[in-house]
């Protein structure tokens, strides 16, 4: 895929742009405080919802359920929480969902988890537990009517075998009864364009939202990226060049790589988007005002 920049229409997109935002449980106060900060300034956005990460093997589960609890009770922002089926029995997954309903949480995100050890070590399903994301949509569908979020992977995920089984995966989380498929970030949008291409041929006909990242450290999302199976392009890693210790100026090519992205998205049919925040409100904040959510134009505006 060549630069974005090069494929930019220019033309105004036919209906209004919505996003949603991931958050991930803080580890400190200080950390507490940043997200905080964050949440608050991104609300004024007005996305769709917003979601809480759960730590591999369900290690940030207490910290997930009271960041989901704040958000709910001290804004007017709609919380979703991610929910996995790593290191937890039936009945305990089973609790906490019926927690999160009558919290008055109504979406969400079901996710198989990376194992207990990290993403790249070998899953193991619990002895007493969901197996699959699959089974747990259909778990959580048997107790409660929630939305239900799963994960899509434009470029597979690291332990697909091959597109038919990447793709039969996700329909059985369909199937399950899952209402929209959130993707893992990526920087090409032709990969995207196939993934719907294949996801059609296979009859899934709910929501595909594109996951968005909006780069603030490009050598932490080159190691992130070579585990998670999203490729990085050559023109993509020639924008960050030489920029190792230039804080300032990497933060507007982020910017600028990731309004290239999704407005070229835009041209291809697409106005919904889910942005990794990685819990900062700098980049996400100035790539939807500058998308034209959170904002009107004042009345005196010339056309």
């Amino acid at each position: 895929m060549t630069d974005f920049s090069a494929r930019r229409s220019h033309q105004a997109a036919p209906t209004p742009i919505t996003a949603s935002f991931e958050f991930f449980p803080p580890k400190s106060d200080k950390m507490a405080e940043t997200l905080w900060s964050t949440v608050k300034r991104l609300e004024t956005l007005n996305p769709s919802f917003v979601s809480v990460t759960y730590g591999a093997g369900g290690s940030t589960r207490e910290r997930t359920h009271k960041t989901v609890e704040r958000i709910l009770t001290e804004t007017d922002l709609l919380p979703a929480a991610h929910l996995t089926c790593v290191g937890a029995s039936r009945t305990e997954v089973d609790e906490i969902v019926r927690d999160y309903w009558n919290l008055g949480v109504r979406h969400l995100v079901a996710l198989r988890g990376d194992p207990l050890e990290g993403i790249g070590t070998r899953y193991s399903p619990h002895n007493n537990g969901y197996a699959y994301a699959s089974d747990l949509v259909a778990g959580i569908k048997k107790i409660a009517d929630f939305d239900i979020s799963v994960s899509g992977y434009p470029e597979k995920h690291p332990e697909s075998g091959s597109w038919q089984s990447e793709i039969d995966n996700l329909k059985r989380k369909v199937d399950a009864g899952a209402d929209r498929i959130i993707t893992q970030y990526f920087f090409d949008n032709d990969l995207f364009d196939d993934y719907l291409d294949r996801i059609a041929a296979a009859g899934i006909n709910i929501p595909v939202v594109p996951g968005i990242l909006p780069i603030h450290n490009f050598e932490q999302t080159m190691v992130f990226s070579a585990k998670c199976g999203t490729s990085i392009p050559q023109w993509l890693a020639r924008r960050f060049a030489g920029l190792h210790n230039d804080p300032e100026t990497r933060k507007l090519v982020g910017v600028s790589i990731a309004c290239e992205q999704v407005m070229d998205l835009v041209d291809r049919g697409i106005n919904d988007f889910h942005f990794y925040t990685m819990n900062r409100a700098d980049l996400t904040y100035a790539i939807c005002h500058m998308l034209g959510m959170g904002q009107d134009a004042p009345e005196n505006m010339a056309a």
